[in-house]
């Protein structure tokens, strides 16, 4: 477990690291409550994996809620982070005490016009082409610094040539939770 007490640990990372571990201890995917902290809600959400020295090592989520409730969506989304990341391996029981997990729980997409509309600091951005092609980048990313860099690295993930391509853009905003 991370170097902070139990109780001070975020309720959605505290879900996440608990579908994880007995996911990959056990093979048991836990059926989550709702938590009193958090209201009830929906919502698309990433859950993201990073080693001690900052390195990825998994991160699956979804632009929209897909299940019920958000607990569920954590959940779900933790445990494919942990075993579906086509990047990774399927995280193993020695790694779990290693493990840096955050959730981001995604606000409202909103369409955009271009470059201008954009900062990647406070926005994650949606490229959509016309062939129904996607691919999403969270905002505040070390190394992520210009619009540019940003539309660059997520049509390079969603296999999308920005210059022969036709797209549109969406921002978002998440609620960051570590």
């Amino acid at each position: 477990m991370s170097g902070e007490p139990e109780g001070r640990i975020d309720p959605l990372v505290r879900l996440a690291r608990e579908a994880i571990e007995a996911y990959v201890r056990d093979r048991t995917v836990i059926e989550p409550v709702q938590l009193p902290e958090m209201e009830p809600r929906r919502a698309g959400v990433f859950v993201s994996l990073h080693r001690t020295d900052g390195s990825l090592r998994g991160c699956i989520g979804t632009t929209q809620p897909t299940r019920a409730t958000i607990e569920e969506e954590v959940v779900g989304n933790a445990i494919s982070a942990a075993s579906r990341d086509p990047r990774f391996y399927p995280l193993t029981p020695a790694e779990l005490d290693d493990l840096d997990i955050s959730v981001d729980v995604l606000g409202p997409a909103e369409e955009v016009n271009g470059l201008a509309d954009l900062d990647p600091k406070e926005y994650g951005i949606i490229v959509r082409t016309a062939d129904c092609r996607q691919a999403l980048l969270l905002p505040d990313l070390e190394g992520v610094d210009t619009p540019e860099q940003q539309l660059r690295i997520t049509c390079r993930k969603g296999g999308i040539d920005p210059d022969l391509d036709r797209y549109c853009l969406s921002r978002f905003r998440v609620e960051r939770h570590h």
